[in-house]
């Protein structure tokens, strides 16, 4: 049946669920509309099962858009610190694991829990499996067609999410929403996600299937010192994931499988120095204290000779291919493994304190949906955080 609200959220993720509660606790009638079966399904997986859901070291340098400045009011006006006094009200334990990302202690279905409890405490309807329509203006507000009738609203939330994971009901749908109500949106994109590589290249990676090493990866300015995992398709791991924000077709990568070791005349000099001992010393020898086993065969099997027997010119150029690998993906796996959406709503046309549209009143936009992508790590969960606290207390 047809119904008249305050507020209509479309969207029961991270940002969706907590502009409502806000706005709730304002007095406002908040009907939330999610298409899935179940609220907060990212939530739910995010983080191994234990939700990666803010980081301590929160900055605008941490996320990428046209404009990554925008994101600096709504994550100073609701921090990291903030979420962490939310947790700690409700009774939701967490720690601190490396680069600053906190986890919570136990599942994350905790997380969705307290969301779901907070908005029924503000007197939030939630409507589950309920697959919204044509959205459209009318007057002052919005209409929203769904199965249960026409709802109308004076302020109308998108908080849809973006195009990762589909299988998970990931869709363009709010793209195109926030399209037709006038919304101008960037190109979008797959964004930490793993990248794939040419048959040639391919052919030396994959026999390293389920090798992790550590890594400094760098790309377009980016450069993470993080994990990088070799696998049947190409590349991935958080070094990849990372670096996968910054990357386009075309471009290459720089990996330097001995982060650390000095790229001027660290390890070269440590062969130069086996080289001097003599002996039958090899290169998977001299790799295998700094290198995973399997990792350091793989590169000694190109140079089976003696180090002993190769000059020093030869070994500074083995020494400069291990800190400057370079190669140029063919591509990523897609929004199918994808974390996240680069690209989004055009920033030009929010209020960066509200996430409100400037041009259509009573339209907010948040999450994902933005084109404010942040680094693996938390940083895309207190994004959204921020702008859906944002966007409650004034919608």
């Amino acid at each position: 049946m047809a119904g008249i609200w305050d507020v209509i959220v479309l969207g029961a993720g991270a940002a969706g669920m907590l502009a409502a509660v806000e706005a709730g606790r304002r007095g406002r009638r908040v009907l939330v509309i999610e298409h899935g079966a179940n609220p907060g399904e990212k939530i739910r997986i995010s983080g191994g099962g234990r939700c990666n859901f803010t980081n301590s070291g929160i900055g605008v340098g941490n996320y990428l858009g046209a404009n990554p400045r925008f994101a600096l009011s709504a994550l100073k006006r609701f921090s990291q610190w903030d979420v962490v006094s939310r947790f700690d009200q409700a009774g939701i334990a967490w720690h601190e694991k490396t680069l600053g990302q906190l986890f919570c202690d136990g599942s994350a279905k905790q997380v969705v829990a307290w969301l779901v409890g907070d908005m029924r405490d503000a007197g939030v309807e939630l409507w589950l499996a309920t697959e919204p329509g044509e959205v459209s203006r009318s007057g002052a507000g919005f209409r929203v067609a769904t199965p249960r009738g026409v709802q109308e609203t004076r302020s109308l939330v998108l908080a849809t999410g973006g195009k990762s994971i589909p299988k998970m009901g990931a869709s363009p749908w709010g793209y195109r929403v926030a399209e037709s109500l006038g919304l101008k949106v960037t190109d979008t994109r797959p964004a930490l996600v793993p990248l794939t590589f040419a048959e040639q290249e391919l052919a030396w990676i994959a026999p390293l299937a389920g090798v992790s090493a550590s890594v400094q990866i760098s790309c377009r300015g980016g450069r993470f010192d993080e994990a990088m995992l070799f696998t049947h398709r190409g590349l991935s791991g958080p070094a990849i994931l990372q670096i996968s924000s910054y990357w386009r077709e075309g471009d290459r990568i720089s990996v330097d499988l001995l982060p650390g070791r000095g790229r001027d005349a660290g390890f070269a000099a440590l062969l130069k120095a086996a080289k001097r001992k003599g002996g039958r010393g090899t290169l998977t020898q001299a790799l295998s204290p700094v290198l995973p086993e399997r990792l350091a065969k793989h590169l000694g099997q190109g140079e089976p000779g003696p180090l002993a027997e190769m000059a020093d010119a030869k070994l500074d150029q083995l020494a400069a291919g291990l800190h400057d690998w370079q190669l140029v993906p063919v591509g990523s796996e897609g929004y199918r493994t994808a974390e996240v959406t680069l690209g989004g709503v055009d920033t030009d046309g929010l209020d960066a304190k509200t996430m409100a549209a400037k041009a259509v009143p009573g339209l907010y936009v948040v999450g994902e949906l933005v084109d404010i992508t942040g680094w693996l790590g938390g940083y895309n969960f207190q994004w959204a955080w921020s702008s859906g606290w944002a966007a409650g207390q004034v919608a």
